[in-house]
């Protein structure tokens, strides 16, 4: 039976003709990527292969030079925030980003706070300038350092400098204690 089978496929198959291109293509273009998806595709390829910074480069409301830059998580209290904005706290570690452009800012942010955290350091300083003379549009690196410092998980809350620091130019920022520090305290205040 199987011997049938296969004399009645080659019997049919007898006038069939190999094509002669290894490669189909699509006579009438439908199926052609777009420009754009051209351009995703080269994007793509020259992305590396993961970027942990997640900081967001995309659109951002513009802050005025000299406005005060404010910002507080729920669950941060009056006191310290009020300690914080008032430049009560000592200042740990200063970064300055001025003359930087927007990705090189926000990599070097990114990695400070996070080598900031991991070290335990709680209250930033923030150099960003005030962007009085940028343009055409002014603020710019002011405006993105607002927006990126509230996409970090561990920024409790930031504030404006006080004028000792650098004013509308600079900010203030808050961090949460890293799980070490949150460690020491609970045996701290454990009941024993």
């Amino acid at each position: 039976m199987a011997n049938d089978d296969l004399e009645l496929f080659l019997q049919e198959m007898a006038d069939v003709k190999p094509l002669k291109a290894d490669v189909l293509t699509d006579v009438n273009g439908e199926h052609a990527p777009t420009l754009a998806q051209l351009a995703r595709r080269k994007a793509a390829e020259l992305e590396p292969e993961y970027d942990a910074n997640y900081l967001s480069m995309e659109y951002v409301d513009l802050v005025a030079p000299d406005e005060v830059l404010a910002y507080k998580k729920d669950g941060v209290q009056e006191g310290v925030y009020k300690n914080l904005r008032l430049g009560k706290y000592q200042v740990d570690a200063t970064l300055m980003l001025l003359g930087k452009n927007l990705t090189e800012a926000r990599r070097a942010l990114f990695e400070f706070v996070a080598d900031c955290h991991l070290r335990g350091i709680r209250t930033l300083l923030v150099h960003h300038g005030m962007g009085r003379d940028s343009k055409p549009h002014p603020a710019i690196l002011k405006s993105y350092c607002f927006k990126w410092l509230q996409q970090i998980p561990e920024v409790l809350a930031c504030h404006s400098a006080q004028k000792i620091h650098g004013s509308s130019a600079a900010t203030y920022v808050l961090l949460q204690k890293n799980s070490e520090q949150k460690r020491e305290n609970r045996e701290r205040h454990q009941k024993r």
